[in-house]
């Protein structure tokens, strides 16, 4: 018989395909032979979310309210916790909060939980509206940890490479210019790369980096299974 298990709510969508990754990675983490041995997911692939970036950046309808109610069809339909595998959706956390009574998981405090203990340097990989509202660079100050970030330059080329793979040009060509936007920060100082957009693994992988790549996508992953299995 399989032991009872939790289920998560996966607030998805944002983008699509990252999503998808996020749910696959799920799967591969959890260990099984048969169907029945799998994590029972409930998922809400909403991709006509308000655009988070334009929010942050003032020029945008609040997400707030959509998450909200995606976040209460979730625990309706029976969630014991919630995810969302977009780290700039977490901008807009109060709202799901406030909206239910199941805990919600943070992508950006599991992420930074796993950072090398000797790291004392991250570079930050993130959309230009993560970093404006400074998520990773709160939960790294407190835990007594640098940060650094792209120039403006790099991040002018970082938005077009996430905005080319929420085309689906998640090619060689977008993993080329992630790796030197990585190995940029690496050269200033990081001793570690945190992937704070979940698009970007989908073209940078550990293998590309002298550094740990920190996969946000991946982490998530790992803490929804651990939570999951857990009695």
């Amino acid at each position: 018989m399989t032991a009872a298990r939790k289920t998560p709510g996966v607030l998805g969508g944002m983008g699509p395909e990252a999503t998808v990754d996020f749910m696959t990675k799920v799967i591969a983490l959890t260990p099984g032979e048969k169907d029945q041995d799998h994590i029972h997911m409930l998922v809400d692939h909403n991709p006509t979310v308000p655009n988070r970036q334009d929010a942050i950046l003032g020029d945008g309808e609040d997400p707030g309210p959509a998450l909200a109610a995606m976040a209460r069809r979730l625990e309706a339909a029976g969630a014991d916790f919630l995810v969302i595998p977009c780290n700039t959706a977490y901008v807009f956390e109060q709202a799901i909060i406030d909206a239910v009574d199941i805990p919600l998981v943070s992508i950006i405090d599991v992420t930074i939980d796993a950072i090398p203990d000797d790291c004392n340097t991250v570079g930050l990989l993130a959309t230009d509206g993560c970093l404006q509202a400074g998520v990773y660079q709160r939960g790294l100050e407190a835990a007594q940890l640098d940060a650094l970030e792209p120039t403006r330059d790099e991040m002018h080329e970082l938005m077009k490479a996430v905005h080319a793979i929420k085309a689906g040009q998640a090619d060689r060509a977008t993993g080329t210019v992630l790796l030197s936007l990585a190995q940029a920060l690496v050269q200033r100082g990081a001793g570690a790369i945190i992937a704070g957009c979940t698009e970007i693994p989908l073209a940078l992988e550990q293998s590309m980096l002298e550094v740990p790549l920190l996969s946000s996508t991946d982490i998530l992953a790992q803490r929804t299974v651990q939570l999951a299995l857990s009695e």
